[in-house]
């Protein structure tokens, strides 16, 4: 019996260990990172009400136009406050589908005039200008890739037509 290799063994078997990459965290989900942004304490509260949390957590691809709390606050207070009243439910669904299209656009790849589809079947319109891009009005300001899609920060909430 060889004493030389079975003291090696040991020791080769923990260097290839503590010398092997870490394995990666999977990219958190969409529902995930709006979970996670202290900005998106409204949008999470709306997803949650509007039992949305499964659609927006399925494989996808989707982009979500997330609003901050502060485009929430931009609005009358009482209609958020009743967009999250239990008898609203089908309304605020509708609201936050409209803020969700299939496919993952990347910023780079929105033009001005595009009109998107959304997930309630009303439409969104892009808008390129000085180098910053909108939706319906509402400014880009950050995008997150997710494992299911993209999310971009918005500074607005889009509004379905029926609520302009």
């Amino acid at each position: 019996m060889n004493l030389h290799r079975l003291t090696l063994f040991p020791l080769t078997a923990w260097a290839a260990l503590s010398l092997a990459p870490a394995v990666a965290a999977p990219p958190a989900d969409i529902v995930d990172i709006a979970v996670g942004s202290k900005d998106h304490t409204t949008l999470v509260a709306a997803v949650k009400a509007a039992d949305y949390v499964v659609s927006l957590k399925n494989p996808g691809p989707l982009t979500v136009f997330a609003p901050t709390d502060a485009a929430f606050a931009k609005l009358p207070k009482e209609a958020v406050a009743r967009l999250l009243e239990p008898a609203q439910r089908g309304e605020l669904e509708k609201l936050l589908q409209h803020h969700v299209t299939t496919s993952v656009y990347e910023v780079k790849w929105l033009k001005d005039g595009q009109k998107l589809g959304q997930a309630d079947g009303t439409k969104v319109t892009i808008t390129v200008k000085d180098g910053k891009t909108y939706v319906d009005g509402a400014l880009i300001v950050a995008s997150v890739r997710a494992s299911n899609g993209i999310v971009h920060v918005v500074d607005g909430v889009l509004l379905r037509p029926t609520q302009k």
